[in-house]
């Protein structure tokens, strides 16, 4: 079986529409192979250089103090286009997030990021649950998809949230079964750019046996219990 890597990407920007100079500020993107995330995701801060709108920096947290020493987009869009490659994007309301990645591009000189390569899973819930909301944070209500760390917007933490959601919409983990086999090597990108290693699945399996202290904390932590279930064998 082939490998087939996807990128589930989220972007925070100054506000809602490139068409009128608003710009991409924050990139957060997942790596999965066949389905599974790898471990490895991209995560860069931008200088918009122009200010964040009040309502947008109420969403992100992202001020024009945090951003200024940040880089422009043109000059580190290639650390994001290796990142990408040429595999299939994925992002919740995608025509959002594509109309500023494309607006960048463009702005750079580059070529633009075809619709065919996007996967909207916003359209994915919609077919899903027809009348049911699909905003992300309903999405992994529904799933049961822990998203209390998630204060404010943030392009990385959306992105991790919609990994999850996108596997459930496909039908749930068990879709992933089927382990990645070889080695997946990564560069190392600037640092304005997080690359973070795969587990590989070659590894010895490690043995963890459990030790003196360990059994004896376990059987002090037994007597604490008042009529265990497994003390009536017969409602077992």
């Amino acid at each position: 079986m082939g490998l087939m890597r996807e990128i589930i990407f989220d972007t925070e920007t100054t506000g809602l529409s490139p068409e009128n100079g608003d710009r991409i500020v924050e990139f957060g993107a997942i790596e999965l192979i066949n389905r599974m995330p790898t471990g490895t995701v991209f995560h860069a801060y931008y200088n918009p250089d122009r200010p964040v709108d009040a309502v947008a920096q109420a969403i992100h947290g992202l001020s024009d103090a945090f951003l200024a020493d940040k880089p422009l987009f043109d000059e580190a869009v290639e650390d994001l286009l290796d990142f990408l490659g040429d595999d299939p994007l994925i992002a919740h309301n995608a025509m959002f997030d594509l109309g500023f990645l494309n607006h960048e591009l463009a702005q750079c000189g580059r070529l633009v990021i075809p619709r065919e390569r996007i996967i909207d899973t916003l359209s994915m819930a919609r077919t899903k649950f027809p009348g049911a909301k699909h905003s992300l944070d309903a999405l992994c209500v529904r799933f049961g998809i822990d998203r209390s760390h998630r204060v404010k917007h943030g392009a990385l933490l959306d992105a991790e949230l919609l990994a999850q959601v996108y596997i459930e919409l496909l039908g749930g983990r068990q879709m992933g079964l089927e382990l990645t086999e070889g080695v997946i090597e990564t560069t190392k990108g600037s640092l304005n750019t997080e690359y973070i290693p795969m587990l590989h699945n070659d590894r010895t399996p490690k043995q963890h046996g459990v030790s003196a202290e360990e059994i004896a904390r376990h059987a002090t932590f037994l007597k604490q219990l008042i009529d265990p279930l497994w003390s009536h064998p017969e409602t077992i």
